[in-house]
C-alpha cells in the first residue's frame, strides 16, 4: 500500500474537505504535480491576518525597544546610575564646609551601624542584648531580644556608632554580629548654621540649604575611575550593595573644600540678639541678613525657630526651608528709599524738593493716612522718610507715569528670581501691569511698600544696590572651592546690574543717614558712627482679601557707614505680640547689636 504523506495541501485535497465545502466556498483548481487543489479562501484569509497580527506585534515590540532604548534611553540611564550612585554615596566622604575664616561648619565622619542574626549566632540572644547595651546604652535589652525572635538575620541593632564603641563590639567576638562603615555628615556648631548649610539625610543626599543646591561642590563624581578604582563592593545584612571597605585613599581624593562668604562670630551674636527679641515679643518668626553690598557676599543669616542638622528628624519638616529666601511679605516703610531713588533716577525730584504732607489723602475714593495721623504740611524728601509719610510717597510717585512706574519696578525684579545658591527660592509678587496702571492706587499703595510683596533677602539685595552705587548685585554665600592652602580653585559666576543712577543712591543714603539721626530710625544709633536705616511696619493680609488689624511685619535695614557704604542689616520680625510692636521697637534695636558686633568683628573705624 502506498501512503500519502501528511501535509497540508493533501488535507485541502481529501474527499470530506472538498465536500464539507462544496457549497460554502468557491474554489478555483490548481494543477500540482498529479494532484489538483483546491484554495479555500477562507482559510487564506485567516492565514493572512495571523501573519498581519504577528507583524502589527513584532512592530509594536520593536517600537516600544526603540521607545526605551532611544527616545527614553538615557533618561532610564540616568535614573539607573543615580540610585546606583545613591548606594555608594554615603561611602564617600562629601567635602567640607568652612566658613570665611576656615572654620569648619560640616564634614564627615565615620560611623558604624550594627547588625545581628539569628540563624549565626552562637551565644544566647539574652546575653547578646546585654552586652551590647553595656556598650550602646541607649539600647532597650528586651525589645532587641523581641526583634531578634522575630527575625532570622539583618535586624538593626543601632545606627551611628563611634569608632570607640564599634572596636568594642568587634571586642566581644561575637559570631553573628555584623558592623558596617559608612560615612555621616557632622555640624560641629549644631543648630548655628542649620538656615544656610541645611542637612544631609541617610543616603548622604543633601535636603535642605546649600547641602541640597550645591551637590555638584561637595559630592565627589562616583563615576570617576579613581572612585570606582577605590570601592570593591559586596552585600551588607539587607543586601544592599555597598562597598567591601573604605580605604583611606577616600579621604585623599582631593584638599578642596567648599568656602562660604560667611563669619561664625557674627553668626553667633546675631542669632542669639534674635533669640532675645523673638522671646521678648513672642514673635512667629524672625530673620536677620547681613550682606556686604560691594561683593554680594552673605555675611550672616539666621532665622527662628531654626533645628539641629545633626538631629534633624526629631524637627518639623516647615523649618527646614529658610524663610528669608522662600516667602514673601509686604515690606512697608523700608521700600520707601528704593521708591525715592526712582523718583530722583527719574528726575522728578531732587534731593532739595519740596513735597506735600497732609494727614490724609483720598486715592481713588480710598482714604491713606500716615501712620501718625497727621501731616507736615510742605516738606523736604528727607524730612518725609525721617517721619516715614504715606502721603508725601504719594506725592512723589505720582509725579512719574504709572506705566514708567511699573517698568522700574519690573526692572528690580521683584517678580523674578535672584538666582540664589541657596535653594527653593521664592518669588515676589507684582501685580500685571493692566492691573498696576489701570488706577491710581496701586501706586498709591506701592509707594510705601504695600500691594506688592517680596522676601527679606530680595529686600536686602535691593537696598544693597542702594548701598553700592546702583549696582544689584546677586547676594550668595558659597565663595569657592578652595585647597589646603586658602587657594580659591572655582568661583562662582555672580551677576551685577545697574539698576540706579549713582547720585541717586548716593543721595538716598545721606537721607537715611537722617533718618537715623533726627528721625524713627534713633534706636539704631551708634556713638561715633554714621549709619543710615529705615523702620518698617506692615499690615498683613487676613487670608480674606483684606489687611488684619492686628497681625503684622515690623522690620528695620540699615547701611553702615554712610560715609563709606559697604553693609546692609536687616531684621525682619513676623507677628511681634505686645505693646508699641514698630519696626523702631522690635526690629531696630536687634539691628543696632548686630552692627555693633560686626564693627568689633571687622574692626569698622569710627566715621570722620
Amino acid at each position: 500500500m502506498k501512503f500519502l504523506k501528511p501535509n497540508f495541501l493533501n488535507a485541502l485535497d481529501s474527499p470530506p474537505f472538498r465536500k464539507k465545502n462544496s457549497r460554502r466556498v468557491k474554489s478555483h483548481k490548481v494543477k500540482r504535480g498529479n494532484f489538483t487543489l483546491r484554495k479555500s479562501w477562507g482559510s487564506v484569509v485567516r492565514i493572512i491576518l495571523v501573519w498581519l497580527v504577528l507583524i502589527m506585534g513584532m512592530v509594536g515590540i520593536g517600537y516600544r525597544l526603540y521607545h526605551l532604548q532611544i527616545v527614553k534611553g538615557q533618561e532610564y540611564f540616568d535614573r539607573a546610575e543615580g540610585q546606583q550612585k545613591t548606594n555608594l554615596r554615603r561611602y564617600i566622604p562629601r567635602r567640607s564646609i568652612i566658613d570665611s575664616d576656615g572654620r569648619v561648619i560640616a564634614s564627615d565622619q565615620l560611623v558604624y551601624d550594627v547588625y545581628a542574626h539569628r540563624l549565626l549566632l552562637e551565644k544566647d540572644i539574652n546575653s547578646v542584648a546585654r552586652d551590647l547595651a553595656e556598650i550602646i546604652p541607649e539600647l532597650d535589652v528586651n525589645g532587641l531580644v523581641q526583634r531578634i525572635n522575630a527575625q532570622e538575620t539583618g535586624v538593626i541593632v543601632a545606627r551611628n556608632l563611634t569608632e570607640n564603641q564599634a572596636d568594642r563590639v568587634r571586642g566581644l567576638g561575637i559570631i553573628g554580629v555584623d558592623l558596617d562603615q559608612r560615612y555621616s555628615r557632622f555640624y560641629p556648631q549644631d543648630d548655628l548654621w542649620a538656615d544656610v548649610v541645611g542637612y544631609v539625610d541617610m543616603d548622604h543626599n543633601g535636603q535642605a540649604g546649600i547641602e541640597h543646591s550645591q551637590g555638584d561642590l561637595l559630592q565627589r563624581d562616583l563615576s570617576s575611575p579613581e572612585v570606582r578604582g577605590m570601592l570593591q563592593v559586596r552585600r551588607n545584612a539587607l543586601g544592599s550593595i555597598i562597598p567591601a571597605s573604605l580605604p583611606d585613599k577616600a579621604t585623599q581624593l582631593d584638599d578642596l573644600s567648599v568656602k562660604l562668604t560667611v563669619d561664625s562670630r557674627l553668626q553667633r551674636a546675631v542669632r542669639d540678639r534674635l533669640r532675645v527679641q523673638m522671646d521678648q515679643f513672642k514673635a512667629k518668626k524672625g530673620a536677620v541678613i547681613v550682606l556686604d553690598a560691594q561683593t554680594g557676599g552673605i555675611l550672616s543669616l539666621a532665622c527662628e525657630p531654626t533645628y539641629n542638622p545633626n538631629n534633624y528628624s526629631a524637627y518639623d519638616f516647615a523649618l527646614f526651608k529658610n524663610w528669608s529666601v522662600t516667602d514673601t511679605y509686604e515690606p512697608g516703610s523700608t521700600f520707601k528709599p528704593v521708591n525715592v531713588a526712582i523718583a530722583l533716577d527719574e528726575g522728578v525730584i531732587n534731593p532739595d524738593s519740596y513735597v506735600s504732607d497732609p494727614a490724609q489723602v483720598m486715592v481713588d475714593g480710598w482714604p491713606i493716612a500716615n501712620a501718625s495721623r497727621t501731616g507736615l504740611g510742605r516738606v523736604t524728601i528727607t524730612k518725609a522718610l525721617d517721619v516715614s509719610s504715606n502721603t508725601a510717597m504719594i506725592d512723589i510717585m505720582r509725579r512719574i507715569p504709572r506705566a514708567r512706574y511699573f517698568e522700574r519696578l519690573e526692572e528690580l525684579g521683584i517678580n523674578e528670581r535672584m538666582g540664589l545658591d541657596l535653594p527653593f527660592e521664592g518669588v515676589g509678587f507684582l501685580k500685571s501691569e493692566e492691573v498696576f496702571t489701570a488706577r491710581d492706587i496701586e501706586m498709591a499703595v506701592s509707594s510705601f511698600g504695600q500691594g506688592l510683596s517680596l522676601t527679606p533677602m530680595k529686600l536686602a539685595q535691593i537696598q544693597g544696590a542702594i548701598a553700592n552705587g546702583g549696582k544689584l548685585i546677586t547676594p550668595h554665600v558659597v565663595e569657592g572651592l578652595v585647597d589646603s592652602n586658602g587657594q580659591i580653585q572655582v568661583y562662582p559666576e555672580i551677576e551685577e546690574t545697574q539698576v540706579f543712577k549713582e547720585s541717586s543712591a548716593d543721595a538716598v543714603v545721606k537721607m537715611m543717614e537722617s533718618v537715623v539721626k533726627n528721625g524713627t530710625g534713633a534706636a539704631a544709633q551708634i556713638e561715633g558712627y554714621n549709619i543710615g536705616g529705615k523702620t518698617g511696619t506692615a499690615q498683613k493680609h487676613d487670608g480674606r482679601g483684606r489687611y488684619s488689624a492686628t497681625a503684622r511685619i515690623t522690620s528695620f535695614v540699615s547701611i553702615l557707614p554712610t560715609d563709606n557704604p559697604r553693609y546692609v542689616v536687616l531684621a525682619v520680625i513676623d507677628e511681634p505680640q505686645g505693646d508699641s510692636l514698630f519696626g523702631s521697637t522690635v526690629a531696630a534695636p536687634i539691628v543696632k547689636d548686630v552692627m555693633k558686633s560686626l564693627i568689633r568683628i571687622k574692626g569698622i573705624p569710627p566715621s570722620n
